[in-house]
């Protein structure tokens, strides 16, 4: 696979399609099983509340992959992205009901970094029930 995203079409500025990513606890119990984290925070209400949580949270990690398949998307190529980072900076909380909680997901273009290398850093905005779940949120990719 390679990109499908030109780097001679891209701008600074342009925006990625935003993506609204759903969660559950049944997603949250999948992915500890696949991730083997099994912190109770992520799955057990009576304990995340005893530790001073709101209610049971999503693992950072799946909210950090989650977001990046915004630009995994876009690009067609999940080999485009040479680097990815996050600073974590609230919970996604996940209520233990028909709807769950909700991630959303918005992409810009922030910078064009290489011509040689068809680099571009894409800034995301990530957040959930109103709140930026995470900071500093950047990706690195390479384009066709």
């Amino acid at each position: 696979m390679s990109a499908k995203i030109a780097y001679a079409d891209v701008e600074v500025g342009t925006e990625l399609p935003a993506r609204t990513f759903p969660v559950d606890r049944e997603r949250l119990v999948r992915y500890a099983g696949a991730s083997g984290d099994f912190n109770p925070i992520h799955w057990n209400e009576r304990f995340a509340k005893e530790v001073g949580l709101p209610d049971v949270i999503a693992h950072g990690m799946f909210t950090m992959a989650e977001a990046i398949r915004v630009v995994t998307d876009w690009t067609g190529d999940p080999a485009a992205v040479v680097e990815y980072g996050v600073r974590f900076t609230r919970p996604v909380v996940v209520p233990d009901d028909d709807k769950g909680a909700e991630i959303e997901v918005h992409g810009k273009v922030a910078a064009k970094l290489d011509d040689e290398q068809r680099t571009v850093r894409v800034d995301l905005t990530v957040s959930s029930a109103g709140q930026k779940v995470l900071g500093m949120s950047r990706a690195v990719v390479r384009l066709a």
